[in-house]
């Protein structure tokens, strides 16, 4: 397929990453020049092209831009009707793309993760999962999503791995400070973590390591006395709210 990219930043680089493989032309903005050069420089199948050159070289566009910068930037392209756009704007619905880059057709809202550059991430999608699926490959997973309400829960939601990431961080500076290897410390907790919730739903987790007067239960104790567990709904009650 012909595929081309507006804006590429940090995730829309990992999706070039994690679609070059499959034999498209890409065609990625010159927008982040950083970003768009290291790409060509890494795939021979990767060219470099302003904004309305990609247009006029793909078929599926992928818009990656800042939701509040897409109209100014996109008004002064020129889109084909026979066209499918794929945004990856968490704060624009599909009717609002729709209006930025008419005629083409808004196909699909897809919110990739960094991990899509290598495979075995998820993907959240609205709209058509089936163009979607043809580009990220069976290597990762898509969950569908019904509708925009469900979106703005499911992107509330996404922002919980900043928090967990921090914890981790936490722990393993809190534990290189007692091991003689820092590096294999930081490598068994993100294992550790990783492998634990891949296949076992959160809450059968908690129920494993709730042994009475366990070091799992009593430290998950002790953060929910401090208010974690109401923090947490609190902050994501403002995120779907956008308080």
């Amino acid at each position: 397929m012909r595929i081309g990219i507006i804006g590429t930043g940090t995730i829309a680089s990992a999706v070039v990453r994690g679609v070059a493989g499959g034999g498209h032309q890409i065609t990625v903005s010159e927008r982040s020049a950083r970003h768009a050069q290291a790409l060509a420089e890494e795939f021979d199948n990767v060219a470099v092209a302003s904004n309305q050159e990609v247009i006029d070289r793909s078929d599926i566009i992928l818009v990656a831009l800042i939701a509040e910068a897409a109209p100014n930037i996109l008004r002064d392209l020129s889109f084909r009707a026979e066209q499918q756009v794929i945004s990856l704007m968490g704060g624009a619905s599909l009717t609002t793309v729709a209006t930025m880059i008419a005629p083409a057709r808004a196909s699909a809202i897809m919110l990739p993760f960094p991990g899509i550059a290598s495979g075995g991430s998820p993907v959240l999608v609205q709209g058509d999962g089936d163009l979607v699926r043809s580009l990220v490959t069976s290597a990762n997973t898509v969950y569908m999503i019904k509708n925009d309400a469900e979106m703005a829960a499911y992107i509330s939601a996404q922002a919980v791995l900043s928090p967990v990431a921090r914890l981790v961080e936490d722990t393993t500076a809190w534990l290189a400070a007692r091991v003689a290897d820092p590096e294999r410390g930081d490598a068994f907790l993100r294992h550790l973590v990783a492998s634990s919730l891949a296949d076992t739903p959160a809450g059968k987790v908690v129920e494993a390591l709730n042994t009475p007067g366990g070091f799992n239960q009593r430290l998950r104790q002790s953060l929910e006395e401090s208010g974690m567990r109401e923090a947490l709904r609190d902050g994501l009650d403002r995120l779907e709210t956008k308080e």
